[in-house]
């Protein structure tokens, strides 16, 4: 898809400015709704030094096994270099361990300890709660629809 635009009217650009809302605007809803569930998830987590971020790369792990950090941050769909310091801080609470690739050394696995298995397992039944929580305020049908949404929107993301 091109996101390019073509030479804008300063007429409409100048009537759209007056009447824009930022408020109103997508990434605004977005965001305010993402502070949310970040705020419902700190509160339910029961772990209080766990992110939501951290959770989502912990999940992961344990969902995909000894992985990559690329493939987590794929999975996860966070950028390498935040990968990277959310694997760095996890491996400091002793949650996953990093090892050598025996196939490939210049490859690095990332690995759940017991530990950080045991915190996936005590924690994923919370994290469904905050899915819950953040969405309370929606009926059954809104739900499906907000979920359907989000994925569309989020499938196809411009480089």
């Amino acid at each position: 898809m091109n996101y390019m635009k073509a030479p804008l009217d300063p007429e409409p650009i100048e009537a759209a400015t007056q009447t824009y809302d930022v408020s109103e605007q997508i990434g605004h809803l977005l965001r305010k709704a993402y502070q949310r569930h970040l705020a419902i998830f700190s509160q339910t987590i029961g772990d209080p030094q766990l992110t939501a971020v951290q959770f989502a790369v912990l999940s992961a792990s344990l969902r995909m096994g000894p992985s990559s950090m690329s493939d987590l941050g794929k999975a996860t769909a966070i950028d390498a270099a935040t990968v990277r310091g959310i694997i760095e801080r996890l491996k400091g609470r002793a949650l996953i361990e990093l090892k050598t690739n025996l196939a490939d050394r210049r490859k690095t696995t990332v690995e759940l300890t017991d530990a950080g298995r045991e915190l996936v397992e005590r924690t994923t039944p919370a994290a469904q709660r905050v899915s819950e929580l953040t969405m309370s305020d929606l009926n059954e049908v809104e739900r499906v629809a907000a979920l359907m949404l989000l994925r569309k929107l989020s499938a196809s993301v411009p480089a």
